[in-house]
């Protein structure tokens, strides 16, 4: 149970999502002024006031030793800020950050000891992975290998799996445009052929892909997060066909609810770094 002095914070581009159940809309492509009003009132607003202890998951880069934004491509306007100085936070508060997948897989970790990946399927495509019990990470404390940028049939993985990668799928076989991930799982759930074949191919692309990599870090639970994991019975089948040659893979199942928060509270006893 998380203590009461304790605030957890779920860091993404549109909205913060609070352990105290608040949600706070944050535009992460407007002005540092509009940015660092939405990060205090996540961090200093709640009903307890400034907290004792904070731990965020912040989407990177992002410099997740010493707390400092590095994104250009969202919350461009703090780059290089220290959070710590942003939120006006003395150095008695504790504080930790963490990757927001590293986050989710922390938290997955404690009922799954062995070899763990995990990805995460949504606007992008994000990956972290844990080898002994121990999380991969690189110096500043992302994720010590990524998918999204795997080279993948003329372009990169992350241009087939994910929002984007769906949508456009969908416009190839159809004509269709203006649609969205849940547009078609909810078609593909009514019936519709190119809806089915769009998630059945998003399976079959990421099994393929994945596989080899699988195998060297001898994973032994596959877990997937994000909002397209919700449609993970739309693309279940081909991905297991797949990685049906994994000879270490024993799990492949969505995330549990609320892993993130379950992640950023085990940060205080668990240091990943």
């Amino acid at each position: 149970m998380t203590r009461p002095d304790t605030l957890l914070l779920d860091v993404g581009g549109t909205f913060i999502k609070c352990s105290d159940g608040r949600s706070v809309p944050v535009d992460s492509a407007g002005s540092r002024e509009s940015i660092v009003a939405s990060l205090r009132e996540a961090a200093l607003g709640g009903p307890g006031g400034a907290p004792s202890r904070l731990a965020l998951a912040v989407p990177g880069p992002f410099d997740y030793r010493k707390g400092i934004f590095l994104m250009k491509h969202k919350f461009a306007a703090v780059y290089g800020s220290d959070l710590r100085s942003l939120l006006g936070l003395p150095q008695e508060t504790e504080i930790r950050y963490l990757h927001d997948v590293v986050a989710v897989l922390l938290g997955v970790m404690q009922d799954n000891p062995g070899n763990v990946a995990l990805i995460t399927i949504g606007t992008g495509l994000g990956f972290a992975c844990s080898a002994g019990g121990k999380i991969l990470l690189d110096q500043l404390g992302s994720p010590a290998r990524s998918l999204y940028n795997k080279p993948c049939r003329g372009g990169i993985l992350e241009d087939l799996v994910s929002k984007r990668g769906i949508n456009n799928a969908y416009e190839r076989l159809t004509g269709v445009a203006g649609v969205n991930p849940l547009n078609v799982s909810l078609k593909a759930r009514a019936g519709d052929p190119d809806a089915v074949k769009v998630y059945s191919d998003l399976g079959s692309i990421l099994g393929e892909e994945i596989a080899p990599i699988l195998n060297e870090l001898e994973i032994e639970a596959l877990l997937l997060g994000g909002q397209i994991s919700k449609s993970f019975d739309l693309f279940e089948t081909t991905l297991r066909e797949r990685l049906s040659g994994v000879a270490s893979l024993r799990t492949i199942a969505r995330t549990p609810e609320g892993a993130v928060f379950k992640g950023l509270e085990e940060s205080f006893r668990n240091n990943i770094f």
